[in-house]
């Protein structure tokens, strides 16, 4: 989504909407699923609607999975694939489209109003290339993911992973100190790049 000011809106701010719209209209089954990567500033914006919110790993199915298991009705990405399981089973761009257009109308606000549900948290990700053995299986690395996270002081989330397509390990961080979360993710991206 684009709003009228030429802005990309991401799925975490569409999972926003169309979560609070399902609510208020009554037919909000549960709550949202979206994934490992979304932000957290969506996961606090939905704590302080009171609407109930999982993570699941990335990818449709997983977050599918998860809906299923938890009798949610709304699921997403922040890439911006959306699943509404009062139409279908899988990820729908065109269903997608319409309900965000149905809120559009409705809400009689410009998009870039309509869309701006939460502040996103500062979120970095870097991604790092290895060719052997995944550095993720040294000690050190492990031990280091585990101090950053300590590190963020409860402010943030670290989530470090690698790849399911390609041979790289994804570092993000994201947190209420935009600074700490850069020194996070370059500290981590280089004792990676070491150990790879």
């Amino acid at each position: 989504v684009i709003d009228e000011k030429g802005n990309k809106i991401d799925g975490d701010q569409i999972m926003a909407v169309i979560a609070v719209s399902k609510r208020d209209q009554g037919f909000l089954q549960g709550g949202v699923v979206a994934t490992v990567m979304s932000n957290l500033g969506l996961e606090r914006f939905f704590e302080r609607e009171k609407i109930a919110f999982k993570r699941a790993p990335v990818g449709d199915r997983y977050v599918v999975e998860e809906m299923r298991r938890s009798g949610f009705n709304i699921g997403g990405e922040q890439s911006g694939h959306m699943v509404l399981s009062d139409f279908g089973t899988t990820g729908d761009g065109t269903v997608a489209a319409l309900q965000i257009l149905n809120v559009l109308k409705s809400s009689n606000k410009p998009a870039s109003e309509t869309f701006n549900m939460f502040t996103p948290v500062p979120q970095l990700l870097q991604n790092v290339t290895y060719k052997n053995q995944s550095p993720l299986e040294k000690n050190e690395v492990l031990s280091a993911i585990e101090k950053a996270q300590i590190d963020l002081n409860g402010q943030g989330r670290i989530l470090v992973r690698a790849s399911g397509t390609e041979p790289l390990i994804r570092v993000m961080a994201e947190g209420d100190d935009e600074n700490k979360v850069k020194e996070i993710v370059q500290n981590l991206c280089t004792l990676i790049e070491k150990a790879a």
